[in-house]
């Protein structure tokens, strides 16, 4: 069977490609490679379950112009199909006169991002909301909101295959070869056969360009990030969201307090280098994707740069003392008791040559193929937009090889 379109990568921006092609081309031969048993394990499954507002993004950038409105469309998906979600609020906490400018910028980047009902507070305000937070000043974002993305991801699928889509699990790609007029991927599943290839592989989603004959222009660094729980008895310290002033030269929010959609309270994540693409713990080694990692130059400017960074999250890594001390900067009250091990997410980070951390979503087209290199935060929250925008190219694509698409 010819499929008109193959998406590698059974995340939640691969799933919401398939739900905007399914419903723009009702009929649309689609099917979905995962390599998994099911959908959403990797990071769409360990996050920390954020609706982002909109605030972090550069005015103008993919994610600044698909945060807003896919955070919209999200909440819709959600009440159309009965999944959980909480609009709670998020305060960005300010705990010294140097982070105020930063604060001061987000303020005006999520007004320029049309990020509704955002208030620059004063520390009684403050002390309101999360009566447990330190700071001189905060940021107030009362529709960022929290949700279960790995329920998401499971609602999607389903609403994919009720639309005539395949998911097909356990369909890792081995190796994809491309014609003038089709692409033949071989998986573990079987060969599949497809008009327009659609890369959401994630982690590995270099790799799979590579696959595909597409040089990527940029290598993923996987960092990983490691989460607390704060014990059930003290919860309480923290109702909703707590965020630190993010460092701007770096595209990670800093170690923070998310209160998720099951009560429980996380904290976290840092950002440490993975031995493995796919390495969520210290444990999980894979000598060939470290070696490439090490020998990227990019990767080796990125350490030039960051060293002092790096060192200070690798030993954040290792104390628990001193990842509890980043979190008493937002909550003092915060002991080395109050905190369990809970489980890590990797980060999928795209990495220039130069060195340059990509901080915007990063989507590029190759002879039919359509390869998203770069979708960290906010890319769960925005998933739907991506998945439409991405949709658009792939119409495009599918068009231009005679296959008639929804407009």
């Amino acid at each position: 069977m010819l499929h008109d379109v193959a998406i590698v990568g059974g995340g939640i921006v691969g799933l919401a490609t398939a739900l905007a092609l399914t419903r723009r081309a009702p009929g649309i031969r689609l099917v979905i490679l995962e390599k998994e048993s099911a959908v959403g394990l990797h990071q769409t499954g360990r996050n920390s379950g954020v609706l982002h507002a909109g605030l972090y993004y550069r005015p103008g950038s993919l994610k600044a112009r698909l945060c807003v409105e896919g955070k919209r469309r999200l909440e819709a998906f959600c009440d159309e199909h009965g999944v959980p979600y909480e609009r709670c609020g998020k305060v960005v906490v300010a705990v010294s006169e140097k982070e105020l400018p930063v604060l001061h910028q987000l303020f005006e980047r999520g007004v320029a991002n049309g990020v509704p009902g955002l208030e620059l507070i004063d520390p009684p305000r403050l002390k309101e909301l999360e009566p447990n937070a330190a700071g001189i000043a905060a940021l107030y974002s009362p529709g960022t909101g929290i949700v279960d993305f790995r329920q998401v991801a499971g609602a999607m699928a389903r609403v994919v295959s009720q639309h005539g889509g395949q998911v097909l699990t356990g369909a890792r790609v081995l190796a994809i070869h491309r014609t003038d007029r089709e692409a033949h991927v071989e998986t573990e599943a079987g060969p599949i056969r497809c008009r327009v290839l659609v890369n959401c592989a994630g982690l590995y989603s270099d790799h799979v360009a590579r696959l595909a004959g597409d040089e990527p222009g940029v290598r993923i660094v996987p960092f990983r990030g490691e989460y607390y729980f704060l014990r059930p008895e003290r919860q309480g310290l923290v109702r909703n969201l707590i965020y630190p002033v993010a460092d701007p030269a770096l595209p990670f929010l800093g170690v923070h307090f998310t209160r998720m959609i099951s009560g429980q309270v996380e904290a976290g994540p840092n950002a440490v280098l993975a031995l493995a693409r796919e390495g969520y713990s210290w444990k999980h080694f894979h000598g060939q994707e470290l070696r490439e990692i090490l020998k990227y130059p990019g990767f080796r400017a990125v350490v030039r740069k960051y060293w002092r960074t790096g060192l200070y999250e690798l030993w954040r890594s290792l104390s628990r003392q001193a990842f509890v001390k980043s979190l008493q900067r937002l909550v003092p009250e915060v002991t080395l008791t109050d905190v369990a091990p809970a489980g890590a997410g990797v980060r999928a980070q795209a990495v220039a040559p130069d060195g340059r951390l990509l901080d915007d979503f990063h989507i590029v087209e190759g002879p039919r193929a359509v390869h998203v290199l770069n979708a960290p935060s906010p890319a769960a929250t925005s998933s739907l937009a991506i998945g439409e925008y991405i949709a658009g190219l792939v119409a495009r694509r599918l068009t231009e090889a005679g296959t008639a698409v929804g407009q």
